[in-house]
C-alpha cells in the first residue's frame, strides 16, 4: 500500500480529484486513467454499501488513483468497515469539537496509534502478510481527513488540526454557507472571511487543507490560496456537463 496523495501532501504538492457518487467502476475507471490524483467514493448522499466500495476502490487502484471514502456518520463501524475493504483514506463529515476528531483518528489506526478493530480484511492482505508488518504500514498510509463544514467547527479548529492522527482539515462550503445562514452563497464576504479563517488555521499548525470546487477557475483559485487537497465537482455533474454541452452544440449547429 502506497499512499500517493499523502506522498504529495507532505511534499507540499497540489493533488486533484471528484466525488464518486454513483456505483459505476467504469467511470471510475475512466476518471484514474484521465489523470485524477484521487477519487472520493461517497457513502454520505450516495447509495454505496461496503460491496460496492470495495469494487470501486479496486477499479481506483487499478486506474492509479488513490480511492478515499467519505463515510456516513463518522462511526467507529462506519470507519472500521470502508478501511477493511481497502480505502486508503477517509472524510468524515461535521466533525465539530475535539473530543470526536480524536476518535476519528484513534478508530482509523492500529495499536499503538489507535484502536481499530483486527481483523484480516482486503486491507491487510487476507491474512497472507505477516500481520504486524501489515498494521504498521497501513497506519503509516492511510489519510484521516476531517471536515469543516458548521461554525460550531471553527472555534476548535486549531485544536482538531493540531491532533496527530488528523492529516488534512476539509472545507465544504455548501455546508458551511447554509450554516453561516447563506445557503450556497460561496462568494459572500462572510464566507470567504470564514474560509479565509481556515486556510489560516491548517498553516499555523502545518497541515494541508482541502476544498470542494465547480469549476477550474475556482480550483486555480483555491490552488493559489494555498489549498493543496482540491475535490473537483462529482462524476455524475461532470458527466452531464459533457452530455449538455455536446448535445446543445449539436443542436445549435443543426438550427
Amino acid at each position: 500500500m502506497n499512499n500517493r496523495v499523502k506522498d504529495v501532501l507532505k511534499r507540499g504538492g497540489v493533488v486533484i480529484g471528484s466525488f464518486v457518487g454513483l456505483n459505476c467502476p467504469d467511470l471510475v475507471e475512466i476518471m484514474g486513467l484521465s489523470g485524477f490524483d484521487f477519487c472520493i467514493i461517497d457513502t454520505e448522499h450516495g447509495p454505496m454499501n461496503p460491496e460496492s466500495i470495495q469494487h470501486l476502490i479496486r477499479t481506483a487502484e487499478l486506474s492509479g488513483m488513490t480511492p478515499i471514502v467519505r463515510v456516513t456518520q463518522g462511526a467507529e463501524t462506519d470507519i472500521l468497515r470502508v478501511l477493511d475493504v481497502g480505502a486508503q483514506g477517509i472524510h468524515v463529515p461535521q466533525v465539530n469539537d475535539c473530543e470526536r476528531a480524536k476518535k476519528v483518528a484513534a478508530w482509523s489506526k492500529y495499536f499503538p496509534e489507535g484502536t481499530r478493530g483486527v481483523a484480516l480484511p482486503r486491507a491487510l492482505g487476507y491474512g497472507l502478510r505477516p500481520l504486524t508488518e501489515a498494521m504498521k504500514e497501513v497506519n503509516q498510509e492511510t489519510l484521516v481527513i476531517t471536515h469543516c463544514e458548521n461554525v460550531a467547527c471553527l472555534d476548535c479548529l486549531h485544536e482538531i488540526a493540531c491532533l496527530d492522527g488528523i492529516d488534512l482539515i476539509f472545507v465544504g462550503p455548501y455546508d458551511l454557507s447554509q450554516s453561516l445562514g447563506i445557503p450556497g452563497q460561496i462568494d459572500h464576504p462572510l464566507m470567504k472571511e470564514t474560509v479565509a479563517r481556515v486556510l489560516r488555521i491548517t498553516r499555523e499548525t502545518g497541515k494541508p487543507a482541502g476544498i470542494f470546487v465547480t469549476s477550474v477557475d475556482e480550483a486555480l483559485r483555491r490552488i493559489e490560496e494555498g489549498f493543496q487537497y482540491i475535490a473537483y465537482s462529482i462524476d455524475m455533474i461532470l458527466f452531464s456537463e459533457i452530455c449538455k454541452q455536446t448535445i446543445s452544440g449539436l443542436k445549435k449547429k443543426m438550427s
